[in-house]
């Protein structure tokens, strides 16, 4: 399977920013991690800050990946832009998230993107990336 790895705005600081909420791993020694732990998948991977770079890169998924697994940051809370480019496209669009957006300010707990994507993954860590392709893997056999 052909899996995009997507993540959006300050997840390129991973391992410095809030720590004690978003860990101290890197970006890089997650998607290495998860090159790793998940050899049987052709995994792409891409960071913007810029929402329409993203929009952008679902776009390009289409056709290119079996599923996306995407952590929008913050745009999850303000971007109907994004959820209408999840929504636009063919391929299974697993949202994850490193904190349980529930359980932080009113304000995160709600996802434009949830009601557009195949489904939800929230708070458990860097591990909600693995349940993420988990949940890709079980879309694309059904499919």
């Amino acid at each position: 399977m052909k899996l995009l790895i997507l993540n959006g705005p300050n997840l390129n600081l991973l391992g410095k920013r809030e720590p004690e909420i978003y860990g101290s791993m890197s970006l890089q020694m997650l998607i290495d991690g998860l090159i790793a732990r998940f050899p049987q998948h052709e995994i792409g991977h891409e960071q913007s800050n810029h929402e329409g770079q993203l929009i952008d890169l679902l776009h390009k998924a289409d056709g290119r990946y079996d599923a996306v697994v995407f952590n929008p940051g913050a745009y999850a809370h303000t971007s109907l832009a994004i959820a209408d480019a999840v929504r636009a496209i063919s391929v299974p669009v697993i949202e994850v998230h490193i904190s349980n957006i529930h359980a932080r300010e009113e304000y995160r707990s709600f996802s434009y993107i949830a009601a557009a994507a195949a489904g939800v993954i929230s708070g458990f860590g860097t591990e909600s990336y693995a349940l993420g392709i988990a949940a890709a893997e079980n879309l694309v056999k059904n499919q």
